[in-house]
């Protein structure tokens, strides 16, 4: 699992391992130099889970615009009102920008979905795609943040992209814009980021991810009423994670039998 450190002390007290298979796309847990300097393969599972998670960035996307969290809490709380026009005012999606930070296998699948909402579609990443995608055109970081309604967060976790998202970043949005986090909770500087939604910096965030997580419920993240988190769902459909563990487990045997995996981080 994702939760699972497969590190230099892990490898030392495992001398016959021949395959790490984890059930996730994402391998940060896994130290691959370590891996790859003892033979050993590392298999994850790509593709299976990349509509299921880009349905749920969108869906997170909607709900962080719209304020349904909000509203659910006033809901449940005996908050809800007469009809009121100015009562929970959020942002349009429909003919809005959105701007997608890593544009992957699932950040090509939230593009996609944009098409629907008649959005325009920037990314960046740390070289443009080959070949030129019709859904999207690419833009420096500082273009994406500056003229972007909406930022979904799609990006690997790595050294470099540790914190990518912090106060300069979050200074460089639109004070309406929302930001949405589906990848890792590294990603985005915690801190920073309570302070940009406290202050007005931005509109709003959705998280699917949190660092840490599992979240503390006294986490001041957790009690800002615009910022809607998930229990990281990206994934989460009955479907999906049968996919997910089938591969996987495609992947262990394979390696095990010394042929080469399904789908490979390490051949």
């Amino acid at each position: 699992m994702l939760t699972d450190r497969v590190d230099e002390a892990l490898l030392e007290c495992a001398p016959r391992l021949k395959v790490v298979s984890q059930m996730a796309v994402g391998v940060d847990n896994i130290d691959l130099s370590a891996c790859r300097k003892r033979g050993i393969k590392v298999g994850h599972t790509p593709d299976v889970l990349t509509e299921t998670t880009a349905d749920l960035a969108f869906g997170l996307l909607i709900a962080t615009a719209r304020r349904f969290g909000e509203g659910a809490r006033d809901v449940a709380g005996g908050r809800w009102g007469d009809w009121d026009p100015s009562y929970l005012i959020g942002q349009d999606v429909h003919g809005s920008t959105l701007g997608i930070v890593g544009f992957g296998r699932i950040g090509r699948a939230v593009a996609r979905r944009a098409v629907g909402f008649r959005m325009s579609v920037l990314y960046t990443q740390r070289r443009p795609l080959e070949q030129p995608d019709q859904t999207a055109s690419f833009v420096s970081m500082d273009e994406l943040l500056e003229r972007s309604d909406h930022v979904v967060v799609a990006a690997p976790l790595t050294v470099e992209t540790h914190h990518l998202i912090s106060t300069d970043q979050l200074q460089a949005m639109k004070s309406t814009a929302t930001l949405v986090n589906i990848s890792r909770g590294q990603l985005v500087d915690p801190v920073a980021l309570h302070h940009a939604l406290t202050s007005g910096m931005i509109f709003a965030a959705g998280l699917d991810v949190t660092d840490p997580e599992p979240i503390p419920p006294n986490d001041p993240l957790v009690t800002t009423p615009n910022c809607f988190i998930t229990p990281h769902l990206g994934s989460s459909t009955i479907r999906t994670r049968e996919a997910m563990a089938e591969l996987a487990a495609r992947n262990l045997v394979a390696g095990l039998r010394g042929e080469t995996l399904e789908a490979p981080v390490i051949a």
